[in-house]
Order: C-alpha cells, then sequence, then structure tokens
C-alpha cells in the first residue's frame, strides 16, 4: 500500500474515531409533582396492609389470583388477546426500527459496475466510454456533530419505550380480566337472589289473589302484589341482560368464547363471599411509583426520545460531511473490464454547510423542543395519574370493608323484619302493606350486598393494577406470547 494511501486512511479513521459528539441537551429528570404521602384516607388504607410481603410488582398474577378458573381465564387472555398480541409486535416493529437507525451508523458496501459514454469536449465527434466494477461505499455520512447519534438514542428509547408498553397493556389485561369475571360471578348471584324473591312473590299473588276471591282482602292489596311480582321480573330480565353483556366483555378479552371449560359458572348455594381471596400487597409511599409503574417508565423513555431529538435537530445546522469511495477494476473496454493491470479506485468526500434554507432547521429545533416539553407534560401527567389512582384504591380498601359490613348487618336485619311481618301478616295483626314493604326492602338490602362485596373485590384487583403489579410473567406464558 502506498504511502499516500496509507495517509488517507489514516485521515479516515481519525475523522470515523472523532465522529459521535452528540449535541443533545443533558438529560435531567423532570422533578416530581408527588406528595410525600397519601391523602389521610388513603393512608388508612395503605396502613392496612402494612409494609410486609411482597410488592405489587414483584407479585405475579398467578400467585396474586388464587382462584384457578381465574387463572385460566387469564392465561388464555394472554394468549389470545388482539390488545396485547398489537403491543409485542408494535415491540418487533420499534426494534427493526431502532436496528435500522443503529445500522445508519455505519457505511453501506456492496458490489457495483458503472459504464458511461460521453462525447469528447474536442469537437472530433469520438467518445469516451469508462466501466468500472467492485465494491463501493455510497454516501456515507461522518457524524462529527451527533446527528445519526441521536436519531439512534431516540430510537432506542422508543423501543423501550414499546416495551414498557406492553407491561402496561398485560397489567390492564390481567386487571380487566379479573374484574370482568367478577362481575359475571356478581351477577349471577344477583341472579339467584332475583329468581328467589320472584318466586316468593309469586307465592304471595297467589295468596292474595285466594284471599280476593274470598272477600278477605280488598283489589288495593292484589294490585300491590302484582306490581312487586312485574318488579322481581323487570329486574330478573335486566339482571340476565347484563350477565349476557359481562360474558361478551369477557369473550372479547379472552380472544375467545366462554365455552367448555371456559364457561364462567358459579357452584350452586355459592357467592362471591366463597371465592379464593386474594394476596394482600403493601401500598409503600407515592414515590416508589416512580420506579413501580411501566406507564411511568413508558412516558419516560418518550421523554428520553425528545429530548434525543433535539440533539439531531441542532446537528442539522452544522456542515454535513459524506464520503462516496470504490474499488474494482476500471477500463474503457468492457471486453477488457477484468484484465490484469485494471484495478482503480475512487474517493469522493462531499461537505454540505447549510447557508440558506427558508428557515427549515430553525422550525425543525422548534418542533423538537416543543415535542419535548409536550413529553414532560405527559410523563408528569402520568404520574399524577398513577397516584390519583393508587389514593382512590386505598380509599376504597379503607372503607369498604366498613360499608360491607354495615350492608351485610342491614340485610340480617331486614331479613328478620320480613319473617316477622309475615308472621304478624299471617296472624292477621299486619296489613299487607306492611308485608310487601318489608319484602322490598330485603330485596334491595340483598342485592346491595352483592354489590359492595363485588366493589371490594374489584378494588383489590385495581389496587394491585395501579401498585404496578400483573406484568411479570413465567416462562411458560413468555414463551407462548407471539
Amino acid at each position: 500500500m502506498t504511502t499516500k494511501m496509507t495517509k488517507r486512511l489514516t485521515v479516515l479513521a481519525a475523522a470515523l474515531v472523532l465522529a459521535g459528539c452528540s449535541m443533545a441537551p443533558k438529560y435531567e429528570r423532570p422533578a416530581s409533582p408527588l406528595a410525600a404521602d397519601w391523602p389521610a384516607l388513603a393512608t388508612a388504607g395503605a396502613a392496612q396492609a402494612g409494609q410486609a410481603g411482597l410488592a405489587a410488582s414483584a407479585l405475579e398474577w398467578q400467585s396474586f389470583f388464587s382462584d384457578p378458573q381465574l387463572r385460566k381465564l387469564i392465561e388464555v387472555s394472554l394468549n389470545n388477546n388482539r390488545d396485547l398480541r398489537i403491543a409485542v409486535l408494535t415491540i418487533e416493529q420499534t426494534r427493526a426500527q431502532y436496528q435500522i437507525s443503529r445500522a445508519n451508523q455505519f457505511p453501506t458496501i456492496g458490489a457495483a459496475a458503472t459504464g458511461l459514454r460521453q462525447p469528447n469536449t474536442n469537437g472530433n465527434g469520438s467518445i469516451t466510454s469508462v466501466y468500472t466494477a467492485g465494491l463501493a461505499m455510497t454516501s456515507y455520512e461522518i457524524d462529527f456533530f451527533g446527528r445519526v447519534a441521536s436519531l439512534k438514542d431516540a430510537a432506542l428509547s422508543l423501543y423501550l419505550a414499546s416495551e414498557e408498553g406492553r407491561k402496561t397493556t398485560q397489567i390492564s389485561l390481567i386487571s380487566a380480566v379479573a374484574n370482568t369475571y367478577l362481575s359475571v360471578l356478581a351477577d349471577q348471584e344477583s341472579l339467584a337472589i332475583t329468581q328467589q324473591t320472584l318466586d316468593s312473590r309469586v307465592a304471595s299473588l297467589r295468596l292474595s289473589q285466594l284471599r280476593f276471591d274470598n272477600g278477605v282482602s280488598s283489589e288495593l292489596d292484589l294490585r300491590q302484589s302484582q306490581s312487586l311480582v312485574e318488579a322481581a321480573r323487570v329486574s330478573l330480565a335486566q339482571l340476565q341482560r347484563q350477565r349476557a353483556l359481562d360474558e361478551n366483555a369477557l369473550s372479547l378479552l379472552l380472544g375467545q368464547p366462554l365455552i367448555g371449560d371456559l364457561a364462567v359458572v358459579l357452584p350452586t348455594g355459592q357467592g362471591l363471599a366463597d371465592r379464593p381471596v386474594m394476596a394482600d400487597v403493601p401500598a409503600g409511599l407515592p414515590s416508589d411509583l416512580l420506579t413501580l409503574r411501566p406507564d411511568i417508565r413508558q412516558a419516560e423513555q418518550q421523554l428520553l426520545a425528545a429530548n434525543a431529538n433535539i440533539g439531531a435537530a441542532r446537528a442539522a445546522f452544522f456542515p454535513k460531511i459524506s464520503l462516496t469511495a470504490s474499488a474494482g477494476s476500471a477500463s474503457s473496454n468492457l471486453s477488457r473490464l477484468f484484465d490484469s493491470g485494471t484495478y482503480g479506485w475512487t474517493l469522493a468526500p462531499q461537505l454540505f454547510m447549510p447557508l440558506f434554507d427558508a428557515g427549515r432547521n430553525q422550525a425543525g429545533l422548534e418542533v423538537s423542543k416543543a415535542t419535548r416539553d409536550i413529553a414532560v407534560a405527559q410523563y408528569e401527567k402520568t404520574i399524577q395519574t398513577a397516584f390519583r389512582e393508587v389514593a382512590d384504591a386505598l380509599a376504597g380498601r379503607a372503607t369498604l370493608g366498613v360499608q360491607l359490613q354495615a350492608q351485610q348487618a342491614q340485610s340480617t336485619a331486614e331479613a328478620a323484619r320480613f319473617k316477622l311481618s309475615d308472621l304478624r301478616y299471617k296472624n292477621g295483626i299486619a296489613n299487607q302493606l306492611e308485608l310487601l314493604d318489608a319484602q322490598r326492602a330485603l330485596f334491595f338490602a340483598q342485592q346491595a350486598v352483592v354489590q359492595t362485596r363485588l366493589l371490594q373485590l374489584q378494588n383489590q384487583v385495581t389496587l394491585y393494577k395501579t401498585l404496578g403489579g400483573g406484568w411479570k410473567e413465567s416462562a411458560q406464558s413468555t414463551a407462548a406470547m407471539p
């Protein structure tokens, strides 16, 4: 190799070493808009679980949910749900985009062949021919000012954000499956109560009809009994429709129909109170959300991507240096292109300095800065939303247990009242209006117990979700991902 060629290659190597100086602003995590502790009622809810036990993010969903049928439904949804599948495919898309951006930091070398024929400028009408074949590198940008590196960093942050987005989607899916499953069970329990109430009211209507036919009671008593029967039929139809809607929602989450062993059936004589309990998790401090919640980490990665794009926009103001080179055979005669002694090479560096672009680069920089500011606001909003969701769930944990106890006590009292009213009515001490009022109050109290217990169980699921639980998966479920 000649000394001249060695010097050129040395200069090229030095340029490659110096390339990659980033012009992106130094990233500093925005100040967290979080309070030091939870609100008063949420603090009471946090104290109920104490500080012992695994954090929600460290507790896998298989350990949190002890109901075997629910675990099976969640596993099916993780394999079949289309939203989660889209999130996984988005990861593949952003990973490929990152690989493209990373590849732009390296030269592209390939086989090339060219042919050029043009008239000579001496005016004699002759034609000059040049043919080349060999290896070529086209328009490789030496990244002195870090433009390509900043684009690569932005693509990497978006790829990492898509990973966190998949975790967020999985958390939401697991929570939605669990809450919808509990709703279906509550629908079944409410249907059973309503059917029992309807049967009881039909029996009362027969008795009222008999008493009316024998002139013992008035038509007013008969019509009141008929009204209560029809009201029970209305409630039964409403609950049947609601159960169908909840089952349809669960089928959508699972990605397949609720048939066979996936059918949700509440065993006869059981209710929500008889289902296996869920594990309790400590709430921790508000600052823990920054590391426990994938959606917050996703927002921060998007902020990092916007920050890197500022570096690329700044670099656009500076000279752009690119290299085009080739090495191989060159000849003026196509038939002798590969003969001995036809070796040739070219090296064509190009420097482009933007002087006038009608404000395009400045506008690009302003866009990137505005995008970064938007990302900061979105990051802060994500944190605030997470804080509110956890605080709401903790407030529910602090109050729903007390509410359920009161509802159960009220239902017990109404059941005793109905028995006494029925006894008084049969012995002619009380009128039918007193009996019907007690019957109506018992029905509403029983339904309220079911709905309050449903809210309490769903609140446990929501708290687990809002604390960042449910995205760690077993090796089996990971292997099942598309």
